[in-house]
């Protein structure tokens, strides 16, 4: 993979981006030629002072940005300039501040990491709607998977899924393979379904289980947070809150922020009974991580929380602060 971060700006707080509007999107089409995109893409956001991640790859592109409605929209339009990104749709939030700290532009092999060569992320199930979910995952014929990673699941999740336990979705083909055979125990062809976030992950896993001769496979059309924002909270299967990629750390129904908060030092995203363990120290360490690191790597995250205060007293951010989980690996 290679990695181009393009114009690093300021602080989180910009005084010129007093409304933050939030797009989540993606779009799988063939982009032989995305490395020259890259540049324009870094301009362009500056330009409208956007901030967040672009992926950009010769599968399509993928990100979330952050800056005015107007800077967003711009830059929107500017996708769907793409061949084949025309009927691009972004998934809209809001957030009190600027969920970023700079706008990187990132080239790669894959927009989203899975590792399986010459898979076609074009050949996918059928798109459910988020109204007709319910119906399909209370079906007892059908085998609801989550294909999101082990950190996101334990967060929340849909009770009838079944949760991989995998730390990155690279992983998910091996482990389909080992439980298959468990999976579709019984008689007749499987019946699938199968969610992610906001969709990215579960248009590649479809597409792997077509490949592995899996038929009858359906996925969440625009992921969880379709979901979340489209069913009244009376009416959803959903617990919990849902992990997304950014400072928000997790959302709930209607998008509305949730209450977990990242570990600064690995990066986990943290509930309430987290927060109360003795195992718990701001910026230095969790319960998931503090047997993993030795006492000169605590002190090491201690100091830079000490520095991380000492710009908040100044009115700065301190952007070494902030370490957000890789986007959908």
């Amino acid at each position: 993979m290679v990695t181009l971060a393009i114009c690093e700006t300021e602080t989180v707080n910009d005084p010129k981006v007093s409304a933050v509007d939030v797009a989540s999107f993606y779009c799988f089409t063939p982009l032989p030629d995305c490395a020259a995109l890259v540049a324009p893409f870094g301009q362009i956001c500056a330009a409208q002072r956007v901030k967040g991640t672009l992926l950009l790859a010769p599968e399509g592109i993928n990100g979330t940005i952050a800056g005015t409605a107007a800077g967003v929209e711009r830059v929107l339009s500017h996708i769907r300039t793409l061949p084949g990104c025309a009927n691009l749709k972004a998934r809209r939030a809001r957030a009190a501040t600027m969920p970023f700290h700079r706008m990187k532009v990132r080239l790669k092999t894959e927009i989203v990491t899975m590792g399986q060569p010459g898979l076609d992320p074009l050949t996918t199930g059928s798109y459910v709607a988020p109204q007709d979910w319910n119906a399909l995952i209370s079906d007892p014929a059908t085998v609801v998977i989550d294909t999101r990673n082990d950190y996101e699941v334990r967060i929340g999740s849909f009770a009838a899924a079944v949760n991989p336990a995998t730390p990155s979705f690279r992983d998910f083909p091996a482990w389909f393979r080992q439980h298959r055979d468990r999976l579709f125990a019984g008689d007749g062809a499987p019946k699938v379904a199968m969610f992610c976030t906001g969709g990215i992950r579960c248009e590649k896993a479809t597409a792997f289980l077509i490949s592995e001769g899996i038929t009858n496979v359906h996925h969440l059309q625009g992921g969880i947070l379709n979901y979340l924002e489209s069913v009244p909270a009376d009416d959803s299967l959903w617990t919990g809150e849902c992990f997304v990629f950014d400072e928000r750390v997790a959302v709930g129904h209607g998008l509305a922020p949730g209450s977990h908060e990242l570990c600064r030092a690995c990066r986990a995203p943290l509930g309430a009974g987290d927060r109360a363990s003795e195992l718990y120290v701001v910026g230095v360490s969790c319960p998931a991580c503090h047997a993993e690191r030795d006492d000169g790597q605590r002190a090491g995250y201690a100091e830079r929380h000490r520095q991380a205060g000492l710009a908040a007293a100044r009115g700065e951010t301190h952007i070494g602060a902030v370490l957000p989980r890789r986007a959908l690996d």
